[in-house]
């Protein structure tokens, strides 16, 4: 699994599906150009984060996807695309979701697990939380896939890495929050912190795409990144602009750090589910 990802680090057009399909469609022919096999784009990326009263009218069936997605799909025959954007499921709930679109097709489909809705947020008024985690078959290689929260839980990068993914992607939302002298990006430096612990522990690549711009009176910082499995920064676009960078994942360095350091392939799971099912039962 040797591929050259791409990190769209945009500023969507809140409300306006088909404004915000044609920007995706821009940046993934800027990343095909550069040779990308796989473009990845923020949290709501298709929306934009704040839809509020307009969220059931921007959600879309992936049973049957809406016409306005059809350039992003013919798109995805030549580049495999992790878009987020807003699902209607059957029973007519809304979810916070991930679409890999592959070969004019919606390959799979992530539904964020922890919706927040504390401080600033209120994700849990208009979306009902994923309740299953799996990991995604891609033309790439074996992926996860999360959306912004799931990311600060630490149960899921390690549940998909138990599963086989190899690389985890996060598509982030992720508001700016000055502190201190007002220079230092704390909730930067915080992210950047968790991503080295998890690639580290998981001896996985970790992709992070957050958004730019502003919505609702809230800004966003950008910032995108890819953490190597021995925890090194790959690359890093910029703060507070619009950006698209790229990051070769590659095999070898996998196996290297994998190798290097047993800890991750020395772990296991059912010693957790054990000492879980003991915990629970003490509860009880």
């Amino acid at each position: 699994m040797s591929f050259t990802i791409g990190l769209a680090q945009i500023d969507p057009v809140l409300g306006n599906l088909q404004e915000n399909v044609a920007k995706h469609v821009r940046a993934a022919e800027r990343a095909r150009r550069e040779n990308a096999d796989l473009v990845v784009f923020p949290e709501l990326s298709l929306t934009g984060y704040s839809t509020k009263d307009m969220t059931r009218d921007l959600a879309v069936n992936m049973s049957v996807p809406a016409t306005a997605l059809n350039p992003l799909l013919e798109m995805s025959k030549t580049v495999s695309i992790v878009a987020g954007g807003v699902e209607e499921d059957s029973s007519y709930r809304l979810y916070n979701s991930a679409f890999l679109f592959e070969e004019g097709t919606v390959r799979s489909v992530h539904r964020k697990i922890y919706p927040p809705t504390y401080g600033m947020f209120e994700e849990m008024r208009y979306f009902s939380p994923g309740t299953s985690l799996r990991i995604h078959h891609s033309r790439v290689g074996v992926l996860g896939i999360l959306i912004c929260e799931d990311l600060w839980h630490i149960t899921l990068p390690y549940l998909l890495a138990q599963q086989g993914a190899q690389v985890i992607i996060g598509l982030v939302a992720s508001p700016t929050r000055l502190s201190g002298d007002q220079q230092r990006l704390e909730i930067a430096t915080a992210n950047a912190e968790n991503h080295r612990a998890y690639a580290r522990l998981l001896s996985s690549y970790i992709v992070f795409c957050n958004r730019t711009g502003f919505e609702d009176g809230v800004g966003f910082w950008g910032g995108s990144s890819v953490t190597g499995p021995d925890g090194s920064q790959i690359t890093n676009a910029k703060y507070f602009e619009e950006d698209l960078v790229f990051a070769r994942i590659e095999d070898q360095e996998l196996r290297r750090a994998r190798q290097l350091s047993r800890h991750f392939l020395d772990d296991d799971p059912r010693f957790l589910l054990n000492e879980l099912s003991r915990f629970g039962s003490n509860r009880a």
